[in-house]
């Protein structure tokens, strides 16, 4: 059976472009068809962000661990090979620009539905949930300066 490797740790997003995405997917995903216009449009790189935030949710859900600690499961190879597809997938779409941000998007609430909620249907949910953590681990990374203004976040 072939060996597969831990999963490197996910560089952290910049909070802009975290928030931005997220923003993104929860309209497309609320088929609010004029926010995720002004979404996308505000930021070209969108499908870029998109790819980041489904590796964030792929990685952890594709990489599942074994007995031993750092060690991944023997039996999911299929299923880390079949996440990385789907990433690189997303990747090659998002090379064709900010046209490809919604099916990017949609993609990745598909992926969200389909192995993250148990009764499917509650993405927006799960998505929150997603974004919570992934906007703390950017602001995390990536403290504001000691004289910028507090931000307060309502995501948590």
């Amino acid at each position: 059976m072939p060996q597969t490797a831990v999963p490197a740790p996910l560089t952290p997003m910049h909070p802009d472009a975290a928030i931005s995405a997220f923003n993104y997917l929860r309209a497309v995903q609320a088929d609010d068809v004029d926010a995720a216009r002004e979404f996308a449009g505000a930021e070209p790189r969108m499908p870029e962000h998109l790819v980041d935030v489904a590796m964030r949710i792929v990685v952890p859900v594709t990489a599942l661990p074994g007995p031993n600690a750092g060690e991944p499961c023997a039996d999911t190879f299929a299923l880390e090979a079949l996440g990385r597809i789907f990433v690189t997938t997303l990747r090659t779409w998002a090379q064709a620009g900010p046209d490809a941000a919604e099916g990017t998007a949609r993609s990745a609430i598909d992926f969200t539905l389909q192995l993250l909620t148990e009764d499917h249907k509650n993405v927006a949910d799960a998505l929150h949930q997603l974004e919570a953590v992934g906007v703390r681990q950017a602001l995390d990374a990536h403290p504001a300066p000691a004289d910028a203004h507090p931000v307060r976040l309502t995501i948590v």
